[in-house]
């Protein structure tokens, strides 16, 4: 098999009816119920083709965890500690409660 070049592939993709550019990004954020996902600096392409938009985002997520106040306050209420070492201990502990409230008691 013969490796296609760059303008090989354009030319090949483009027969498909494929189109595929970049779109200068900053950040993208992918939110979920339990955690976000943010790419700082991806490489974001659109890759369209029969009336779809397909959007491939390249990069290394920084996954932050999504807490809630109230768990926040009870790891604070058990172990005694300020809300800001709750909150500190439950991203340690990648949001188990348990844990956070052991690390912060041992």
């Amino acid at each position: 098999m013969i490796p296609l070049d760059d303008k090989q592939l354009r030319l090949a993709m483009k027969k498909l009816g494929m189109n595929i550019r970049e779109i200068k990004a900053e950040k993208v954020i992918i939110e979920t119920p339990e955690k976000d996902y943010v790419f700082e600096n991806p490489v974001v392409s659109v890759i369209e083709m029969k009336g779809q938009k397909m959007y491939q985002i390249t990069g290394e997520p920084k996954i932050c965890m999504k807490l809630s106040e109230e768990d926040i306050e009870l790891v604070a209420e058990k172990t005694g500690r300020s809300k800001e070492e709750a909150r500190k201990a439950l991203e340690e502990a990648k949001g188990d409660i348990a844990q956070a409230i052991i690390n912060l008691t041992s």
